[in-house]
């Protein structure tokens, strides 16, 4: 496939076009960012993970029935997908209580909540991706009810194959980001589901195993993401 221009560079991922009008090619960095990119470090192999971790995820979901913007990953750090259009609202899942939620609500962070809870944000880094609701969407004009609702249900079932998928690997999935956009029409899922998306828990020791360890200097940031990378690739080869 021929990579051409430089479509869009955001902060974990690099956008070119490609010789097919309906293909985009990710190229996944190494650079690492928290707080709107007011702490950022290159971190060796990031980007590596990332796309594998990502690669696996979308394989799962796809074969779940789940319609992602995924094609197929071709290096390392590079993944081919559909160029969707993308509808500019985060979709947050969460499970347990744990970040911006126990801070908002004053709740104890892994407190296990009794039922998942959504939550849509702006994405809009200018205004540092403002928590929303499902009226503000529609004001906006950022999607239909249709959409919104789709959207609503597509993530409830994304959380439902992770949870059990990751507990048979001894991972609780703490919370998760998801974006989704239009394509031929269709809203599919988008963007990556990677430890820089997703809270992921070891189930026996609580350690966390994504980019919190970089938010909270933790330190073993890469450690956690191989280990996560490891069990979902013993998972496909068992």
């Amino acid at each position: 496939m021929e990579v051409k221009d430089l479509l869009y560079e955001g902060k974990a991922k690099k956008v070119y076009e490609t010789g097919d009008s309906d293909v985009l090619l990710l190229r996944y960095k190494d650079q690492a960012t928290a707080f709107d990119g007011l702490k950022k470090e290159n971190i060796a192999g990031k980007g590596v993970y990332n796309n594998a971790i990502t690669t696996l995820f979308f394989q799962l979901l796809g074969s779940k029935g789940i319609a992602t913007h995924f094609i197929k990953q071709v290096s390392e750090r590079e993944m081919l997908v559909k160029r969707v259009k993308i509808i500019p609202v985060e979709v947050i899942i969460r499970n347990i209580a744990a970040g911006s939620m126990s801070k908002r609500l004053g709740i104890e962070e892994g407190k296990k909540l009794e039922m998942p809870v959504k939550e849509f944000y702006l994405k809009d880094d200018a205004l540092h991706d403002p928590l929303i609701n499902k009226d503000h969407i529609r004001m906006l004009g950022l999607a239909s009810p249709e959409q919104i609702s789709f959207m609503e249900i597509i993530a409830l079932k994304v959380n439902e194959i992770l949870q059990q998928h990751l507990k048979d690997l001894n991972i609780i999935l703490v919370d998760f980001k998801l974006e989704f956009g239009i394509f031929a029409g269709e809203v599919i899922l988008a963007d990556e589901i990677s430890p820089d998306t997703c809270r992921f828990w070891d189930t026996a020791s609580g350690k966390k195993l994504d980019k919190d360890r970089f938010r909270r200097d933790l330190g073993g940031m890469m450690e956690a993401y191989a280990e996560v990378l490891r069990r979902l690739q013993t998972a496909v080869s068992s």
